[in-house]
C-alpha cells in the first residue's frame, strides 16, 4: 500500500469517527433535554404538592416585560379607579363582633356568690353586696346525644260493630295515623340517616370513621348498615328530586361541565383498580337557579356528555376535552384557567422550586393574567355593558397574545411544556374567544371546579365506591349537598326534611310535588335555611 493510499484510509477512518462522535453528541444532547424536562416535571409536581396553590403569582419585576400591555389595559379603564393591592396588615377587631357572633346562641349565667358568713379579708368586718361584675364570656360545647324512641299506636274498638243488630257483624278496630318510616323494619330515623349522610357527603367523614364515633356515643352502627341506608334512601326518596334538578338545569342558557375519576370495585366487566368517572354539571352564576348535578358513569366517553345534555342548547363552559364535541347544538366556551396552567407548568424552576426569571412561560401567563384583571374590574357591570368592555379591553389583549403565540411558536425550544402550552392555545383559539360573545359568560370553569373539590378531597379518605349502586348514591348525595350549599341551606336540616316528608307524600301520582323540595324552592321551611344574623364575623 502506497503512502497516498494509507493517507486516504486514515482520513476515511477519521471522518467515520467524527460522524460517530457527532451522532453520539446528538444522542447525549437529546438525553440531556429529556433529563431537564423530567427534572422540571418533578420540580413542578413538588411545587404543586407543597407550594402556594395560586395560579396568578408573579415574580418580582416580571411585569416590566409587559409595560406596553399594562399601559394598554390601564388606558382602556381611565374612567375606573385603579386597583392596587395593599401590603398585608393585621386587621383590627371590629367592636361588637363577639357579641354579634354569640347573639344567636342560647345563653345561661353561671354566677359565683360570696358566702353569707364571709367577712373582710383585711379587717374582718361585715360585707355588703354592692353589685356584680362580668368576668368573662365563654362558649360551652354539649356533645350530641342519642335516644331510643318507640312508636306507639293507639287502638280503639267500636262499641257497636260486632254486636247483635249492628250493620257490621264483625268487631272493628281503629288505629291512630302513624307517619311512614324512612326505612321499614329498621332503627333508622330521618335524623339519624341525615346525620350519616351529612357527615360523609358534607364533612368528608367515611363510614369507617363514623362507625367509631357512633360506638363512642353508645350505638353499634356498622359501616355496612350506613352504606345500605344511604343507597336505599337515595333510591327511594332522593332520586326523584335528583332527576328533577337535572331537568331544570337543562332549561338554563349557560352551564359549566367537568369530570373527575372515581374507582368502583365491583363494576361488571372492569377490574377493581380501573377508573370510572363522575361528571358534574353546574349552572352559570348568571342563572336564576344555582345547582350542581353529579352523574356516575363507567366511562369518560363523549356519549355520556351528549346524553346528559340532551335538550340543552346554550353555552357550555368546559376544558378542552374533545368528548364535549359530541354534544349537539351548543356553543363551547373554554376555560382560560386551564390555558394558564399549561404556561405555569412550562416556567422553569430552580432547585428551590422558585421560578427562573425571563421565561416565555411567564410571559404567556402574564397575558392571561391581564384578561383576568379586566374581568375583576368589570365584574359588577350589567351584562351588556360587560360585553362592550370586553370588546374594548380584552380584545386588544387577545390580539397581542395571539401575535405573541405565533412569534414564540416559531422559535426553537427544548421546553416540551412550553410547546404543549403554545399548541393548546393555537388549537383552542376559537373556543377560548367565545366569552367575548356574551357578557354573562365566564372566562374560567372555576365555578364548576369549586363544586368538584369537596368530592375530590373526600375521595382521598373513602378511596372508592364498592358497587355501582354506591357510586350512583354518591352522585345523588353530592348533587343535593352541593346544590343545598349553593342556595345557602343547612345541609343536615335539608336532608332531614326530605327524609321526613318524602315517605309521606304521593309524588308518584303528583310529580309536581317535587318542586317544593328543590333546594331553591321558596316553600322550604325556615329551619332548612342558614340565617346569617352575624354579618361582621362572616367571611366575604
Amino acid at each position: 500500500m502506497t503512502e497516498h493510499e494509507e493517507l486516504l484510509k486514515l482520513r476515511a477512518l477519521a471522518e467515520k469517527q467524527q460522524k460517530e462522535i457527532k451522532a453520539k453528541d446528538k444522542i447525549i444532547q437529546k438525553q440531556n433535554i429529556q433529563i431537564e424536562n423530567m427534572i422540571q416535571a418533578l420540580l413542578h409536581a413538588r411545587k404543586k404538592l407543597f407550594g402556594p396553590s395560586t395560579e396568578v403569582s408573579q415574580m418580582e419585576g416580571q411585569l416590566s416585560l409587559f409595560t406596553s400591555m399594562q399601559d394598554l389595559a390601564g388606558g382602556l379603564f381611565k374612567e375606573k379607579k385603579e386597583i392596587t393591592v395593599p401590603s398585608y396588615t393585621r386587621t383590627a377587631r371590629k367592636p361588637g363582633v363577639r357579641e354579634e357572633m354569640l347573639a344567636g346562641l342560647p345563653q345561661e349565667v353561671e354566677e359565683y356568690v360570696i358566702p353569707a358568713k364571709e367577712t373582710c379579708s383585711k379587717c374582718g368586718g361585715e360585707l355588703i353586696v354592692i353589685g356584680k361584675k362580668v368576668v368573662r364570656t365563654e362558649v360551652e360545647f354539649e356533645p350530641a346525644k342519642l335516644k331510643v324512641k318507640q312508636i306507639v299506636q293507639q287502638v280503639a274498638k267500636c262499641t257497636k260493630c260486632g254486636k247483635e243488630g249492628s250493620e257490621n257483624p264483625r268487631d272493628h278496630f281503629e288505629k291512630a295515623a302513624v307517619p311512614s318510616p324512612v326505612l321499614p323494619h329498621s332503627i333508622a330515623t330521618p335524623s339519624l340517616v341525615a346525620q350519616v349522610m351529612y357527615q360523609k357527603f358534607a364533612q368528608g367523614l367515611p363510614f369507617a370513621r363514623q362507625e367509631k364515633d357512633w360506638y363512642r356515643m353508645g350505638l353499634v352502627l356498622p359501616r355496612g348498615n350506613m352504606a345500605n341506608w344511604t343507597i336505599r334512601c337515595s333510591e327511594e326518596w332522593l332520586t326523584p328530586i335528583y332527576n328533577r334538578i337535572h331537568e331544570v338545569l337543562l332549561n338554563c342558557q349557560i352551564l359549566h361541565m367537568d369530570e373527575t375519576r372515581i374507582q368502583c370495585n365491583k363494576e361488571m366487566g372492569k377490574k377493581a383498580s380501573s377508573e370510572s368517572y363522575m361528571w358534574v354539571i353546574r349552572s352559570g352564576a348568571c342563572e336564576d337557579i344555582q345547582a350542581a348535578f353529579f352523574h356516575y358513569s363507567r366511562t369518560r366517553s363523549g356519549d355520556v356528555a351528549k346524553d346528559l345534555l340532551w335538550g340543552f342548547h346554550g353555552y357550555l363552559t368546559t376544558d378542552a376535552y374533545i368528548g364535549y364535541e359530541k354534544v349537539e347544538d351548543i356553543k363551547r366556551n373554554l376555560c382560560w384557567s386551564h390555558c394558564r396552567r399549561y404556561y405555569i407548568e412550562s416556567i422553569p424552576l430552580d432547585n428551590q422550586g422558585k421560578e427562573i426569571p425571563g421565561s416565555k412561560g411567564a410571559e404567556g401567563r402574564e397575558f392571561i393574567n391581564l384578561l383576568f384583571k379586566v374581568e375583576k374590574e368589570i365584574k359588577d357591570l350589567p351584562y351588556e355593558e360587560k360585553k362592550q368592555k370586553r370588546q374594548d379591553a380584552s380584545r386588544p389583549i387577545l390580539d397581542a397574545f395571539w401575535s405573541w403565540v405565533e412569534e414564540t411558536a416559531a422559535l426553537s425550544t427544548t421546553n416540551e411544556k412550553l410547546t404543549t402550552a403554545l399548541g393548546y392555545s393555537k388549537n383552542q383559539r376559537k373556543y377560548l374567544e367565545t366569552f367575548l360573545e356574551d357578557g354573562r359568560l365566564p372566562i374560567s370553569n372555576n365555578l364548576c371546579e369549586a363544586n368538584i373539590k369537596p368530592f375530590a378531597t373526600a375521595r382521598r379518605a373513602w378511596l372508592f365506591a364498592d358497587t355501582p349502586k354506591g357510586a350512583t348514591a354518591n352522585a345523588v348525595l353530592y348533587t343535593l349537598v352541593e346544590t343545598a350549599r349553593a342556595n345557602a341551606l343547612d345541609v343536615y336540616e335539608y336532608l332531614k326534611y326530605i327524609l321526613e316528608s318524602m315517605p309521606n307524600n304521593d309524588y308518584l301520582n303528583h310529580p309536581e310535588i317535587l318542586d317544593k323540595y328543590l333546594p331553591w324552592s321558596k316553600e322550604l321551611p325556615e329551619e332548612c335555611r342558614l340565617i346569617h344574623k352575624h354579618k361582621k364575623c362572616l367571611k366575604k
